[in-house]
Formats: C-alpha cells, sequence, structure tokens
C-alpha cells in the first residue's frame, strides 16, 4: 500500500507561509468598522501553515488519487457515467449565462429564456408529450414532480386515489418517490423474460390506483415490450403511466414513448445530455407530460409569444407551484442544450444505436465467461448474475476489486436486486472498440483466475492507492476527518 497523503493539518509547519498581504495597506483599518462585535474573533484562526508549492503538489496529488472518466474506463451500470464533452463547459460558462441573475428584468435576459423554451421543445419533440418543465433538480425530483402532476389531476377530479404499481426491476427511487407523494406501494415482480407480465398488471390493478411506475428500458437493460398493452390496462382503470426515463440513451431517436402509452417522463439531463454527473451535483430532472397533466406543470412555465418573445408564464391557476427556486440549475440547461443542438436528429438516433451496440458488444464477449441474467435482448446495458462463480471461493465483490488494479473502475455490483450477484456493465456510447477490447480481455482473465487462483480476487486490490478495506467496519466506524 502506497503511503498515506496526510491532510494540510498533518503537513502543516509553523511558520510556513503560502500567501503575502501588503501590511500598508490594512494598517490603518479597524476591522470593528466593518464588522459587529459579536462576529470578530478574539483568538487566531488555527489554519494550517504551508507554502504555496506544499498546498498544490498536496491537492494535485490528491485528483490523482480519484479516479475520473476523464483518465478511463468507468462501467457503471444504470448510473450512465458518460463523458461530458468540453463544449457543454464552454458554452455554460459564456458571461451571458453564467453572470446573469434570475431576478433580472425578463427583457434583459431574452437569450436564456430562449434557450430553456427551445431545450424544452427538444425534450418534447424527442419524446413526442405536450407539455414540459425544466425545474426539476435531479430524477428522483422530476418522479416526485411529475407524480404531484397525477397526484393533483386526480383531485380535481374529485378522484383522489391510494396507491402506485411499481415492478421490482424498477430504480430505488421510484418508491421513495411514490412515498412522498402519500401513496402505497404496490410491487410486482419481474416476469421470466426479465420484464412485467401483463397478468401481474392486471392482477393488482383497480380504480384506486393512480399510476403505473415504470423504468423502460428498464434496470434489467430489457426493453419492456409489453408496455404498450400495460398501459391500455392501466388507462382503462382511469390510471396514469410514469416513465422513468433514466435509460432514454438506449432509445431516444428511435422510440417515441408517447405512442407507447406514457403520460409522464423524466430525464436525467446528467445520464442522457452529458451535463454533469455526481460530486453532490447539481443535477438536473425534467419532466415531460400528456396533455392532460400539462395544465398542473410547476410554475412559470416558458412560453414563446406572437411577436417572437420569451416569457415566463405565472397565470397558471392549476399548478403545483413551484418546485425549485428560479428556473431550475440553469447552468445544467446550458449544457444539455448544447449537446442536443451538437447532435441533431441524427446524432441523437445514433446515441441510442451506439449505446445499444456497445452494451451489446460486451454481452457478445462475456456471455461464455460470465452467466446472463436474462436471455432477453439487451439494450444500453448488460446484467450478469453470480452463477458461474458458484463453486469457486470468489464472489462479485472479488470480481470488481481485481478490475481496479487494472486501471478501470468496477462496474455496478448487487443491483438489481433482483439479480443473484448482479454486475451490471454500461459501457455509453462514447466508447471505442479497443477501450471495450481491452475491459472484455480483462473481465476474460478475471474469470479465468476465479477458477486458478482466485487468491488474486479475493485479496485485491493490492497495488491500488488503498489496498482492500474492511467496509463492514468503514460503515459502522467511520473516520470523517482527522484531529489536529
Amino acid at each position: 500500500m502506497k503511503s498515506k497523503e496526510g491532510t494540510v493539518y498533518k503537513q502543516s509547519r509553523k511558520g510556513r507561509q503560502g500567501f503575502s498581504i501588503n501590511d500598508r495597506a490594512v494598517a490603518d483599518k479597524n476591522i470593528s468598522d466593518y464588522l459587529p462585535k459579536d462576529l470578530i474573533r478574539t483568538n487566531k484562526a488555527r489554519l494550517p501553515e504551508l507554502s504555496e508549492f506544499d498546498v498544490v503538489r498536496h491537492y494535485t496529488r490528491l485528483s490523482q488519487q480519484n479516479f475520473a472518466i476523464d483518465t478511463n474506463f468507468y462501467p457503471l451500470g444504470s448510473c450512465t457515467m458518460k463523458y461530458n464533452p468540453r463544449i457543454n463547459e464552454e458554452t455554460s460558462s459564456y458571461d451571458g449565462f453564467a453572470n446573469t441573475h434570475p431576478w433580472q428584468y425578463q427583457h434583459t435576459v431574452q437569450g436564456n429564456l430562449k434557450l430553456m423554451y427551445e431545450l424544452g421543445e427538444s425534450l418534447k419533440t424527442i419524446t413526442g408529450m405536450a407539455g414540459v418543465t425544466l425545474q426539476p433538480a435531479a430524477g428522483a425530483h422530476g418522479e416526485f414532480t411529475g407524480l404531484l402532476c397525477i397526484r393533483a389531476f386526480l383531485e380535481n377530479q374529485g378522484n383522489p386515489r391510494k396507491k402506485v404499481i411499481i415492478p421490482d426491476s424498477a430504480h430505488g427511487t421510484n418508491p421513495s418517490s411514490a412515498k412522498l407523494c402519500g401513496y402505497d406501494i404496490v410491487k410486482i415482480p419481474t416476469g421470466p423474460e426479465g420484464i412485467m407480465d401483463v397478468a401481474a398488471v392486471a392482477k393488482v390493478m383497480d380504480e384506486d390506483v393512480a399510476a403505473l411506475m415504470v423504468t423502460n428500458p428498464s434496470t434489467l437493460g430489457i426493453f419492456e415490450k409489453n408496455i404498450k398493452e400495460i398501459a391500455d390496462l392501466v388507462h382503462d382503470k382511469g390510471g396514469f403511466v410514469y416513465c422513468d426515463g433514466a435509460n432514454m440513451n438506449a432509445v431516444m431517436g428511435n422510440v417515441v414513448v408517447a405512442d407507447l402509452g406514457v403520460d409522464c417522463l423524466h430525464f436525467n439531463l446528467h445520464k442522457t445530455f452529458t451535463t454533469p454527473h455526481g460530486g453532490g451535483g447539481p443535477g438536473s430532472g425534467p419532466i415531460v407530460v400528456s396533455e392532460l397533466l400539462e395544465p398542473f406543470l410547476p410554475k412559470p412555465v416558458i412560453k414563446k409569444t406572437n411577436e417572437g418573445r420569451y416569457v415566463a408564464e405565472f397565470d397558471r391557476p392549476q399548478s403545483i407551484g413551484r418546485v425549485r427556486a428560479f428556473f431550475g440549475n440553469f447552468g445544467m440547461l446550458v449544457r444539455a442544450y448544447t449537446y442536443i443542438r451538437e447532435l441533431g436528429p441524427e446524432g441523437i438516433k445514433q446515441v441510442s444505436d451506439m449505446a445499444v451496440l456497445n452494451a451489446n458488444y460486451i454481452r457478445a464477449r462475456l456471455k461464455d465467461h460470465y452467466s446472463l441474467a436474462f436471455e432477453a435482448p439487451s439494450m444500453h446495458e448488460v446484467v450478469f448474475s453470480d452463477k458461474s462463480l458458484k463453486g469457486t471461493k470468489v464472489k462479485t465483490l472479488d470480481v470488481a476489486k481485481r478490475l481496479l488494479e487494472f486501471g478501470m473502475h468496477a462496474p455496478t455490483i448487487y443491483f438489481p436486486i433482483t439479480v443473484s450477484g448482479a454486475l451490471m456493465i454500461e459501457p455509453t456510447e462514447t466508447e471505442n472498440k479497443e477501450t471495450l477490447d481491452e475491459f472484455c480481455e480483462t473481465m476474460i482473465q478475471i474469470a479465468k483466475e476465479a477458477k486458478e487462483s482466485p487468491e488474486k480476487l479475493t485479496e485485491a486490490p493490492q497495488n491500488t492507492f488503498r489496498s482492500r478495506l474492511n467496509e463492514v467496519k468503514a460503515v459502522r466506524e467511520p473516520v470523517l476527518r482527522e484531529q489536529w
């Protein structure tokens, strides 16, 4: 194991200095003239003392210890850890986008409003839906917002309902969002093909169900081919179909979700449209809705007037109200807009084609070495089980740990929970064949090691910045900071 990088406090040495202040510039200043007395420190702040060089080296070393998609392959399934094109960062930093204030008069930010309007129209075109809001700050926030719109519609009709149907292959945020909206959860099992069973839905669908929430393609990486039949069944009972659009990068440009009977769908801009993902955000989870639900969208909604001006429309009496301050995470909207404009309609379709091709290439190369969870065709990701590891000392976790030693991030493991020892791999559309081949050859080598020299896996990783951690101890006894 490599030596531990101490914190800046541990590296502090009395008298070292990384900055200078012109004493003459502050000598005649009395801090009490500027700050209330109760906010002025009576003792010196306990700050680390280091040279500028020490600080630069410290944080550069820390940055090199972190794994990033900018350095190597990141096949994290379901979460779609997609490369963020640098053109997105450039456009979002333009003064007119980065330095405007959301309280400015609307006539002074026409370009910003136009961008939001056109982004919304693009999302509607991609899905065939009638209305859109860009406010939600993440995918789960979009789910919550969509369900609020559904609840508002039903209550407006004098027909409040109590239940939401969710298949066990859905994202974990789906039941959480439904519960936060006050609904009881009705879970249905995945069918033998890895998709929803029509009969299972029919069995629980009644006039007390507000919505069915489905992820399509599902978390198993499989397209719900019965979705239209199921949607018709739900609509016949007066319910709505909510689609978790987290995996839209597998179908956009090829499937119009409105034609499948979907009433509401959220996008993860950080998954599908290359805005940053992880690191605490900010995210963005716009929703698109059917004509029935459009009046209930959060306000304001960006509209284009007959004179060609762009306005934030607040006069929406049936709106559920704001779900986010101002206009949402605007910088993320600029990035997504840039990506869509850069690709155009043909490029949007090609993204889906390449995402599916890459996942199926990995599937074809690894299916003789790892056990497929389902035989159904894969979409954007492929899920393997731990069946091929049975009889060895090796578990799915060990495969993931060993992969780290080859400079690649581990895929998602043990999720979906419906698959024993799940190994979920999503390459995204941006990876080239050489990278996929290197990954597949590494995975094949690891499969052989599992049978011939399992200790290489059970003791991995050894040559990374940190060797294998006691993960149970780390969860139960976390050390979040060092004493100084």
